[in-house]
């Protein structure tokens, strides 16, 4: 099976689970919200694939977000299960589900940002392209905080699954440093790979 059709049954796997999980959620609206990034993104990745194919390893990481996504979306992030056996397991105060969802909007960002600034012809420096993506997904964080204030002004006490700050007054702040965790934790364990991925890329192109 070539990459192409990977994909496309990576697509409609992820696709199926998406329905899955619209059979029955917690809550609609905060399941809407949450899996809102990938009714986004997978159309946008199928009109540019010709154009501007993405390498595997991106790939790979936007399917397993997007399935944190939808599992916090299924649950509430608050209510996930693997985030109550963390609890139990290392004594939290808290279902900890929403930090792996902020570490991955980190995580995944950055090499997105990475892979646009150096493929795009931006940039060529690795250090200032490493830079420029940290800010890219502090900017993305910040803007989804935003996302969460708006949400919550317009729909009161409604908002309160999607926010999910669980009684922590700085949930905010904690979920931006997570994103930067995120970032940084992708800038040093997959820059290497990244490069080597998006070298063949080019040279098949």
């Amino acid at each position: 099976m070539n990459r192409q059709n990977i994909l496309i049954a990576a697509a409609a796997l992820l696709i199926i689970i998406l329905l899955i999980s619209a059979i029955r959620p917690y809550d609609y609206p905060t399941w809407f919200l949450e899996v809102a990034p990938i009714l986004i993104a997978l159309p946008i990745m199928a009109a540019t694939y010709k154009r501007f194919p993405l390498t595997t390893l991106l790939y790979t990481l936007i399917f397993i977000h997007a399935l944190i996504l939808i599992t916090g979306g299924t649950y509430t992030y608050a209510r996930v299960p693997l985030g109550f056996w963390i609890h139990d397991v290392f004594a939290l105060d808290r279902n900890p589900y929403d930090k792996i969802g902020h570490f991955m909007q980190g995580f995944v960002p950055f090499i997105i940002a990475r892979e646009i600034l150096l493929r795009g012809g931006y940039l060529t420096s690795r250090g200032m392209t490493a830079f420029l993506s940290i800010c890219a997904v502090m900017a993305v964080s910040s803007f989804y905080e935003l996302v969460e204030w708006w949400t919550a002004l317009v729909m009161g006490q409604g908002a309160d699954e999607f926010l999910g700050t669980q009684g922590d007054q700085w949930d905010t702040q904690s979920d931006m440093f997570f994103a930067f965790i995120g970032a940084v934790t992708a800038m040093l364990t997959l820059s290497r790979t990244h490069d080597r991925q998006m070298d063949r890329l080019n040279f098949r192109r």
